[in-house]
């Protein structure tokens, strides 16, 4: 590592950009000595390769460091968060009804011990593990038909005098993966449509897997190490598909959630109805409980749709239960992502990536204009214009990531990538062309998957408190699955210096961390940002910190634009503030990359210039990797096969902020 980088390494920490994160050759020695050794291969210095650093489909498994990456607390007297501790919210195993009849086997306890970093069997056989531990984690397992699987394989005698349910059980112990899929899809379609079996609704079925499913929380949370939340997925998939999901997450141990049931679609699809539900727990139990709805992408337009579900008119009250329970919004997961389109976003020249855009969960086509109503950004633009009518913005949302595996497997990463269903596990060397998602008229394939994606969160401790309080604060970050770090403050009294020492201790001092308000009136004077991102310690450069900006004008009109903040290299901006792209040394042949270009960190102070203090504004960072191989690249390279030329090799991984909002 040369002398220049080091000192950025030691500027960060200096800063406290990301005290989880450190050297790269530090981290590769320390992986080394507590895998007697055998670390070496867990990283290879400044580039990926088509082996990669983790347990690939050759059944290679290098040995690193089965603990969390950031177990160490948070220093003493510190009233900030200094760490960034990285999970994922969305994790389907076996147990799932839609993963079970696609033939997942792997449990909750499979799923934790996985996260931890010990090497598990896939569902078809291959040894896994991650190069290095979550620090946090849990399981969401579909609450519509919690149980159900285990006794529709086995051939439960109650089960089998439904005729649907038997020709389902011939075809899940058939061995056959085509007739397995396809009841997969007919299960998707009646559900949607209301039309499941009667006795799979049953509620009996729940009971002992929720309850098994709280104690493997229980059993693998240990507070300052690793730290797993009891959570349940609610699938509304309302009108034939229209993907209105929430994962349920509580900030409670057994002692107040094991007793009860998760409710389902079967009792209703009303997400206020959600809301609640999670207030009647509250309420009886003072416990605590969030809801991250799901990307929106597949909603056809209901997501962020200005009416309540019943199509009657938005309410205060619907607003401020919907702002109070639901802190955070998916942007990334492995069906593509929700933070904006370029029929949405013309003028940004980096919207256009991992589009699922062609319908909803049965590929139902989209309703002219539904596009607004799906996406994060145009979302926080509607909000603020919303708020004036309602009197609480309902759309208020900071960042959240997760993969929505339906393997057990968290894999994020692109040289690693297990897939959504154990049909599209890398044992299938020809998944790039293998049907995901089968519609009447259209089809997902295999390729377009993303290895997507994961979630840092700002915590003082790596304990379920104090992640789930970060989560409801929106002190969190989400990323399409490196972990880079990234800090973002607003305020009206920073100054360049500000970004250059202690820039987070001032940070917090001067204004507020994303995730925050900020409130102006007219005599404001400006608006100032200080941003910092560093580079995953095992993965590619960064190109460039953009902040985002949404506002609503005078006239009730929203608006939007992309700035260029902090970049690598010697590029300059435009006359229309852009800057060449930041070019690639990825090698088709051999799936590999150099960090020749990009920085390994970037710091900025920005000031608005177009600043009116009388408008609401809502600002947020994203941040760009210099290009690297996707995992398309990567099966290509392992399997030496060919693909369309319509598959994408190479990509350009990103990690966006919690927003920051003004109000005058």
């Amino acid at each position: 590592m040369d002398k220049q980088r080091l000192a950025l390494s030691i500027l960060v920490v200096a800063i406290a950009l990301s005290a989880c994160s450190g050297d790269h050759d530090r981290e590769k020695q320390e992986a080394s000595e507590s895998a007697g050794g055998k670390g070496e291969a867990l990283v290879e210095e400044e580039y990926g390769t088509a082996d990669g650093p983790v347990s690939d489909v050759t059944g290679k498994a290098p040995m690193p460091d089965a603990t969390p990456s950031s177990q160490s607390s948070q220093p003493a007297g510190t009233a900030y968060p200094t760490q960034a501790y990285f999970g994922d919210t969305h994790v389907h195993t076996g147990w799932s009804a839609d993963a079970g009849m696609d033939g997942a086997i792997l449990t909750p306890e499979d799923a934790y011990r996985f996260a931890l970093g010990e090497e598990v069997k896939s569902n078809t056989g291959l040894p896994a593990r991650l190069s290095r531990p979550y620090d946090w984690f849990m399981i969401t397992d579909h609450s519509d038909g919690m149980g159900v699987i285990n006794e529709l394989i086995a051939g439960n005698p109650e089960m089998m005098a439904d005729p649907t349910l038997k020709r389902w059980n011939e075809a899940l112990n058939s061995g056959d993966e085509k007739k397995a899929a396809d009841a997969k899809s007919e299960l998707i379609v009646l559900q949607s449509e209301g039309k499941l079996p009667k006795v799979v609704m049953d509620p009996k079925w729940m009971k002992s897997a929720w309850e098994q499913t709280v104690d493997a929380a229980e059993k693998y949370n240990k507070p300052g190490e690793f730290t797993t939340f009891i959570a349940y997925e609610w699938t509304v998939n309302a009108d034939g598909g229209d993907n209105l999901h929430r994962n349920v997450i509580f900030r409670d141990d057994a002692s107040k959630t094991r007793s009860l049931l998760p409710l389902t679609t079967f009792e209703t699809q009303d997400p206020e109805k959600l809301w609640a539900w999670m207030k009647a727990y509250e309420d009886k139990t003072g416990g605590q409980v969030l809801a991250i709805p799901h990307n929106g992408n597949m909603s056809n337009g209901r997501m962020f749709e200005e009416k309540r579900f019943d199509g009657s008119p938005m309410t205060k009250e619907w607003a401020e239960m919907r702002a109070r329970y639901e802190p955070l919004y998916e942007v990334t997961q492995i069906k593509g992502q929700s933070e904006s389109h370029p029929s949405l976003s013309p003028e940004d020249e980096f919207s256009d990536w991992d589009l699922w855009d062609r319908g909803n969960l049965i590929l139902k086509p989209k309703p002219p204009g539904s596009f607004k109503y799906e996406y994060w950004r145009p979302a926080l633009k509607a909000g603020m214009r919303l708020e004036d009518k309602l009197g609480t913005n309902p759309f208020q949302y900071g960042a959240n990531g997760g993969t929505d595996t339906h393997t057990g497997l968290s894999t994020p990463d692109d040289d690693n990538f297990f897939g959504k269903f154990k049909t599209l596990e890398p044992s299938n060397k020809t998944r790039w062309d293998f049907p995901l998602l089968s519609g009447p008229t259209d089809v997902y394939m295999g390729w377009e998957m993303a290895a997507s994606g994961s979630m840092g969160v700002w915590a003082v401790e790596n304990t379920r408190e104090a992640i789930w309080d970060a989560m409801m604060r929106k002190e969190t970050f989400a990323t399409t699955g490196p972990r880079m770090t990234l800090r973002f403050f607003g305020g009206f009294d920073f100054s360049p210096e500000d970004a250059e020492a202690d820039m987070v201790k001032r940070g917090y001092e001067k204004g507020v961390p994303m995730g925050g308000k900020l409130k102006g009136d007219k005599g404001t004077k400006g608006i100032k940002f200080l941003v910092a991102a560093m580079k995953d310690p095992q993965g590619a450069n960064l190109d460039r910190i953009q902040i985002i900006k949404g506002w609503v004008d005078g006239s009730g009109n929203t608006h939007e634009k992309v700035y260029n903040v902090k970049w690598s290299g010697n590029r300059k901006l435009d006359s229309q503030g852009h800057i060449q792209h930041v070019g690639t040394t990825v090698d088709t042949k051999t799936a590999k990359y150099t960090n020749d270009i990009g920085d390994a960190q970037l710091i900025g102070y920005f000031e608005d210039k177009e600043f009116n203090p009388a408008h609401k504004a809502v600002y947020y960072v994203r941040v760009l990797q210099i290009p690297t191989p996707r995992w398309t690249l990567y099966d290509k390279v392992r399997n030496k096969i060919e693909m369309d030329k319509k598959v994408p090799m190479v990509q350009q991984e990103r990690a966006f902020s919690s927003p920051i909002w003004y109000t005058p």
